[in-house]
């Protein structure tokens, strides 16, 4: 795959997990596709991709599963 940023050939998608918001209204989106290149260092999302996050965003409610998850502060 082609970077966007740099134009090299050695992009590959990665997928990740991602949260939005905070408190109560969070949301963790998982298997996220990224595409990441290990030429220039960046790592970014499509807008095909970035139009689905929101999608999932805004219908959170109707397609989540809550999971609990242990919380680790740094300081």
């Amino acid at each position: 795959m082609t970077c966007e940023i740099c134009g090299q050939g050695e992009a590959k998608i990665k997928h990740v997990s991602r949260s939005y918001g905070k408190g109560a209204g969070m949301v963790v989106i998982d298997q996220i596709p990224v595409v990441v290149c290990p030429n220039c260092g960046e790592s970014y999302m499509t807008a095909e991709t970035m139009y689905e996050v929101q999608r999932l965003k805004l219908h959170k409610r109707s397609v989540k599963a809550l999971r609990l998850a242990p919380v680790i502060s740094y300081v």
